[in-house]
């Protein structure tokens, strides 16, 4: 006799995420999963991103961790509303983690929610949370390999972030290949070269994103 754990813990969270899903079509919000590996720059990332985009929308951001509350803090200090979730040792966001998240925030006055997810970069694709689309962060240091030992996340995101584009002169990253590994997985993905710490690119990714959130929106409203 097989037994398939994995199964009925996704059909329960896909149904609770179908649920979040319906609540926030209703406010009208645009939801961002955010998936990458420890030190990628997800936060950093996520502040340029607030910076670019805060006074066209109304943003708050729901921090995953598996412990501390440090990123959260980060983006309070910008003034803008945060949720910290610590898993406890879970390497994923599930989607009633994002619920008791959603109920903490008031919904009313927001356009977009970005998840920051855990740290990693294979449990978090397969969980669907609710989230208009995933995107993920991938930094030079890495290597431009990563999509060859880590399919899956690229196959599931709409958009890679390639994050510390300034350290590029000192890794040997072969950005060519990254981006044929790339265009093999994942065809439709959009790549964005940027550093967070410079600024670099970022226009570029954030209006990207404005014009999906404004597609959603238009979608949303017509539905």
């Amino acid at each position: 006799m097989k037994i398939e754990v994995g199964k009925p813990i996704l059909d329960l969270n896909d149904r609770k995420a179908a649920e979040n899903r319906k609540l926030l079509d209703d406010k009208g919000i645009f939801v961002l999963d955010l998936l990458a590996s420890p030190g990628a720059g997800k936060t950093s990332v996520i502040l340029r991103t607030i910076e670019e985009l805060r006074d066209t929308y109304r943003i708050a951001v729901i921090e995953g961790d598996i412990a501390s509350d440090v990123d959260s803090q980060r983006i309070k200090a910008c003034g803008i509303p945060a949720v910290q979730i610590n898993t406890g040792g879970a390497c994923h966001l599930e989607s009633q983690m994002i619920r008791r998240a959603l109920d903490a925030l008031d919904l009313d006055a927001l356009d977009l929610i970005v998840i920051e997810n855990v740290g990693n970069l294979v449990c978090p694709t397969d969980f669907y949370l609710g989230e208009n689309m995933k995107a993920m962060i991938l930094s030079v240091p890495e290597g431009h390999d990563k999509p060859l030992k880590y399919p899956g996340v690229f196959q599931a995101a709409s958009a890679v972030v390639l994050n510390k584009i300034d350290t590029m002169p000192y890794f040997d990253f072969d950005e060519r290949a990254f981006r044929i590994s790339v265009e093999q997985l994942n065809p439709g993905a959009q790549i964005f070269p940027v550093s967070a710490k410079t600024g670099s690119g970022v226009k570029l990714w954030t209006q990207w994103l404005a014009d999906r959130i404004d597609t959603a929106k238009r979608q949303n409203n017509e539905g």
